[in-house]
């Protein structure tokens, strides 16, 4: 059976690998980046199922791409992730896509995955 592949891209170490290690523990190939470049190149090499892309990199915004990743990438489910979700304007209003602020509990992730 195909495991189910999540890519998180995000500049925190300790974040990514709280992540990895969750989704790694449920049985899911999880990759990692750390730059928005690297994410946008992982994207399009791994094809993941699952996207939770932070919105303030150090080489760019999140919420820039996610309208193009989304639309190319339909099946893709996106979690968009900003630690200041009340002072941004990241509304992104399609079906593959979901806004979370940081940080996101580990119950939260148990609702859903």
């Amino acid at each position: 059976m195909k495991k189910t592949k999540i890519l998180v891209v995000d500049d925190e170490l300790d974040y990514c690998m709280i992540m990895k290690n969750y989704f790694l523990k449920k049985n899911y190939e999880v990759f990692l980046a750390f730059t928005l470049k690297e994410g946008l190149n992982m994207i399009e090499h791994n094809q993941p199922d699952i996207l939770f892309l932070d919105n303030n990199l150090p080489d760019g915004k999140g919420c820039t791409h996610t309208e193009e990743i989304a639309k190319k990438m339909p099946a893709l489910k996106i979690y968009l992730i900003s630690a200041y979700h009340k002072q941004t304007d990241v509304i992104i209003p399609l079906a593959n896509v979901t806004v979370w602020e940081k940080p996101i509990s580990l119950n939260t992730l148990k609702t859903i995955f």
